[in-house]
């Protein structure tokens, strides 16, 4: 499962506006036709697909409640790919 906030790059309890924010800072970013980089097009799937579920109010609350249910059922799991993605961002 991604984390689709370390993906935006803001925090679990983001306003909507901030979600937007962060939408289109990474798609700008990742963007095909400005990022010549082997993985952009990947990235900027991931970072719509984040935004997508994100910027619904249903989908983020069902998406939240399966965050914090994978956080409780495998917690070494998800701290390693949260601090992988963690990583990821601060190394690009």
């Amino acid at each position: 499962m991604k984390d689709h906030y370390a993906v935006l790059g803001i925090a679990s309890d983001a306003l909507d506006d901030e979600v937007r924010q962060a939408y289109r800072r990474k798609a700008l970013q990742f963007h095909p036709d400005r990022n010549q980089a082997s993985d952009a097009a990947d990235r900027f799937r991931d970072v719509q697909e984040a935004y997508e579920t994100l910027a619904d109010s249903s989908r983020r609350q069902a998406y939240d409640d399966n965050r914090r249910r994978n956080l409780l059922e495998k917690p070494l799991e998800t701290a390693r790919e949260i601090w992988q993605n963690y990583l990821e961002g601060v190394l690009r």
